[in-house]
C-alpha cells in the first residue's frame, strides 16, 4: 500500500476540472487523479498535461454510475488506504435556450449534480484520512436560486439541523413538482441547475456538521465553493474568468494547511466565506 498522499478530481477531463488537476499537479505533494466518464477523453487530457511537464494519473469515473464510483473507492482503498483530497467538480447544465422540457432538465440535472455528487460522498468520505480536504464545487447560482425559493423552502435550506434524508426528500420533490408543472406554485425557482446547486451547498453544510460530530479530532475540512463565471463549454466564451482562474478557489480549499480549522461547512467564493 502506498503512503503517498492522493487527490481525486471528478469530471476533470476539461474546463474547471482540468484546471484544478493542473494546479494540484503543481502544488499537491502526492498523486493526482484526473477522472472522466469517457476513458479516451480522460487519457487525452492526461496526455495534454504531460506535455506541460505534469504527471497526473487517470481513473475512470462516471458519477451517475454507482458501480463506477465503487470501483474507484475500492481502488483508492487498496492502493492508498484512503484519500487525502476530494474535489467534487463533475456537473452538467443545460444551455439557456435548450428546448428540452423543463421536467426532463430537472431530472437529468439533479441526477448528476446532486444525486451523483451525493453518491460520490457516500462512498468516498469514509475513506478521507485525517487532515483530509473535501471541496464540493457549487455555484453562486445556488445563492440566487435560494433567493428565488419561497420563505418556507429558504428556511428549510438554511436550517442548521436539516438532515441528509430531508434534503434528499426536498430534491426529489422538486423533480416530482416539475413533472406535475406545479414547481413554481410549490415555491421553487425556475432553474434546475440552481436547485441542483442549492442541493450541493446544503449537502456540504450537512456533511461538515456530521464530520464535526463523528470525526472531530481528525481535522477534515469540507466546503462548498463557487469558482466564478468561467469560460468553459458549460458557461460559454463570454464568461469573465479563464479555467485556471476558476480553479483558484477550489484549489485554495483543497490545499488548506494542516493547522487550519476553517473554513469548514462554508460556501466560499473568491477565497471568501459568503453568507448562506
Amino acid at each position: 500500500m502506498s503512503s503517498v498522499p492522493v487527490a481525486v478530481v471528478t469530471g476533470s477531463n476539461k474546463g474547471i476540472g482540468l484546471a484544478i488537476v493542473r494546479a494540484l499537479c503543481k502544488q499537491f505533494p502526492g498523486d493526482v487523479y484526473l477522472t472522466s466518464r469517457d476513458p479516451g477523453r480522460g487519457q487525452a487530457a492526461v496526455a495534454q498535461l504531460q506535455q506541460e511537464g505534469l504527471q497526473p494519473l487517470f481513473h475512470q469515473l462516471d458519477i451517475d454510475d454507482l458501480q463506477s464510483i465503487r470501483a474507484l473507492r475500492d481502488f483508492l482503498k487498496e492502493k492508498y488506504g484512503g484519500l487525502n483530497v476530494l474535489v467534487n467538480n463533475a456537473g452538467i447544465a443545460f444551455k439557456v435556450h435548450d428546448t428540452t422540457p423543463f421536467a426532463v432538465q430537472a431530472e437529468v440535472t439533479l441526477k448528476t449534480n446532486f444525486f451523483g455528487t451525493r453518491n460520490v460522498c457516500t462512498e468516498l468520505l469514509p475513506l478521507m484520512k485525517p487532515y483530509g480536504r473535501v471541496v464540493n464545487v457549487s455555484s453562486m447560482v445556488s445563492s440566487s436560486a435560494l433567493g428565488g425559493c419561497s420563505q418556507e423552502l429558504q428556511q428549510k435550506f438554511r436550517s442548521d439541523t436539516i438532515t441528509e434524508e430531508e434534503l434528499v426528500q426536498l430534491m426529489t420533490k422538486f423533480v416530482e413538482d416539475t413533472k406535475k408543472s406545479v414547481h413554481e406554485k410549490e415555491g421553487w425557482p425556475n432553474t434546475a441547475y440552481g436547485v441542483s446547486k442549492i442541493g450541493v451547498t446544503v449537502l456540504s453544510r450537512i456533511q461538515a456538521r456530521l464530520l464535526n460530530e463523528q470525526r472531530k479530532g481528525e481535522h477534515i475540512l469540507l466546503n462548498a465553493c463557487c469558482p466564478g463565471w468561467v469560460r468553459t463549454d458549460m458557461a460559454g466564451p463570454k464568461a469573465t474568468k479563464s479555467p485556471d482562474e476558476g480553479a483558484e478557489t477550489p484549489v485554495y480549499l483543497a490545499l488548506l494547511p494542516s493547522d487550519a480549522d476553517a473554513p469548514h461547512g462554508q460556501f466560499v467564493s473568491n477565497k471568501t466565506v459568503r453568507p448562506w
